[in-house]
């Protein structure tokens, strides 16, 4: 029986994108400035996200303790929240709408690896989160997931399929339970 053979590991063709100064740079100004409570203020947190390449709309909050991979793949729109130690992993794009809540401890999760392959090799797809989305806290996003509009994945649920406009999903895996009914 084959088994797993990480020394044979290659990320070919997958690039991270930005030099090698931009990703040390950003390493330092995330560690200091997003993964810490020490800079509480959302805005500046958006100049950052803003200065290393990131579309940012207006309005957007941005708790304490978050983690951006790489901030030159990612575009939110406006009014949404970012909530305290949301993790989003981008290796590649990650687009959320407008009016989203990500909510604490979320992880939006852009890589894998093909576990069918001794060489484990890396998998990545681009996470999309429409307009009205809440992603409760502890909920996890897989790579290549589309999350349509208004749609609700609850608390510590994960999405390893596209979520479909106007429901509520829960589990693991997440499943369709009811459509969301907004007043």
């Amino acid at each position: 029986m084959p088994q797993t053979n990480l020394s044979t590991y290659n990320n070919h063709p997958y690039k991270p994108g930005g030099s090698a100064v931009k990703r040390v740079l950003w390493y330092y100004a995330s560690s200091v400035f997003f993964k810490t409570g020490l800079l509480p203020i959302s805005a500046f947190k958006v100049f950052l996200l803003r200065l290393f390449g990131a579309r940012v709309g207006s309005g957007v909050v941005i708790k304490p303790g978050v983690n951006i991979k790489y901030p030159w793949h990612l575009k939110i729109g406006n009014h949404s929240w970012i909530g305290e130690r949301v993790w989003i992993d981008n290796l590649v794009a990650v687009n959320i709408g407008n009016n989203v809540c990500i909510s604490q401890g979320a992880i939006l999760q852009t890589g894998s690896h093909n576990y069918k392959k001794q060489s484990f090799d890396l998998i990545t797809g681009i996470i999309t989160i429409e307009d009205g989305v809440w992603i409760g806290c502890g909920a996890m996003v897989n790579q290549g997931i589309t999350a349509a509009g208004h749609t609700v994945l609850t608390s510590g649920s994960v999405a390893n399929k596209n979520l479909e406009a106007g429901f509520i999903y829960q589990g693991n895996p997440a499943v369709k339970v009811r459509p969301r009914v907004i007043q």
